[in-house]
């Protein structure tokens, strides 16, 4: 009598582990392109963010025949002022939130604890790693990602009621006609990344008509002050190293600094908007992004875009000025 078995097909453990190899292959090759194709929407969005808020510069522009000033300060005492970003609030469909606010009145943004907390999506980049409140002893803040030009290095003298050369100054209302080098040539405003360490308070430069520093390492000669990771965590206060930005080095650049616990990649601020009625103050507040090799920035005729981290630094510091003349162009 014959018999007849049945063979059952089976994987071996060699086709198996092949097999196994194979998907995780595919997995390898296929991981790049999803995360590019998500880092490109969210790229996306954060062009679409600042666009809706160059467009509110725009409106308020139009409204005011104006462009809003960084902050206003009394000079001959301390305050904490008010940002732009809270004068756009109407413009960006935030018209509950600004009105608790009353521009007319010297009322520092401290008296609106309410306020200081609340997210605004508009200025959150879609790629920022630290979306979240900062709380303080005082207040509970909200950060921003969206920063005003301030120009190349020099903000702000209270003494003398002299202004830098960017876009936004504090006590500067400028007219369109004022930015002589061109809307479509003149930077309005950048990314940032939040929670950034900052130098702030160091006390040098003491003097007016102190040049941006040339290099990376010329800016180390004014260090000092306090050392914090709280860079661009107010959206609502008037402060460069909070809500602003200057075109002292490119974009992403690595500002090198050492407390002696670790090594990081710094902002620096000689002295806090309206915190002194005497000092000057300079600032390198570096425009910095999550999205690899460029920052997305918009130009004060409202158009957005890309600029790379290789951009010259001629190139940069002339698009930061609202009238220097310069025929660099970031096109």
């Amino acid at each position: 009598m014959v018999s007849h078995r049945k063979r059952v097909r089976a994987f071996t453990l060699v086709e198996l582990l092949v097999v196994i190899a194979i998907i995780g292959v595919l997995i390898a090759l296929l991981l790049p392109a999803v995360q590019a194709a998500r880092e490109a929407a969210r790229r996306a969005q954060c062009e679409n963010n600042m666009k809706q808020a160059a467009l509110a510069l725009q409106n308020y522009e139009s409204a005011k025949k104006a462009f809003p000033p960084f902050c206003e300060l009394p000079r001959k005492t301390t305050f904490q002022p008010f940002s732009a970003q809270a004068r756009l609030l109407p413009y960006l469909e935030q018209s509950s939130l600004s009105k608790l606010i009353d521009f007319d009145i010297a009322v520092p943004f401290t008296q609106h604890p309410e306020l200081a907390r609340v997210r605004v999506p508009t200025f959150i980049c879609p790629s920022e790693e630290n979306d979240h409140e900062r709380d303080t002893p005082t207040l509970v803040y909200y950060p921003l990602n969206y920063c005003l030009n301030e120009g190349t290095w020099f903000i702000y003298d209270p003494a003398s009621d002299t202004a830098g050369d960017g876009a936004f100054a504090p006590n500067r209302s400028f007219r369109a006609a004022e930015m002589s080098d061109g809307l479509s040539r003149t930077l309005a405003m950048s990314e940032v990344r939040v929670y950034q360490p900052n130098l702030w308070d160091a006390g040098k430069p003491e003097t007016l008509g102190t040049a941006p520093p040339a290099t990376l390492a010329d800016l180390a000669a004014y260090f000092g002050g306090t050392f914090d990771f709280n860079g661009h965590t107010e959206w609502v206060e008037g402060d460069v190293h909070e809500t602003g930005f200057t075109t002292t080095f490119q974009p992403n650049a690595d500002v090198p600094y050492s407390d002696g616990a670790g090594s990081y990649s710094i902002d620096f601020t000689s002295m806090r908007d309206g915190e002194s009625t005497t000092a000057p103050t300079y600032a390198a507040v570096t425009a910095r992004s999550y999205h690899p090799g460029v920052v997305n920035a918009a130009m004060l005729d409202g158009s957005v875009r890309a600029v790379s981290d290789a951009v010259d630094l001629p190139v940069w510091r002339a698009a930061g000025t609202r009238a220097g003349d310069e025929s660099l162009s970031l096109e």
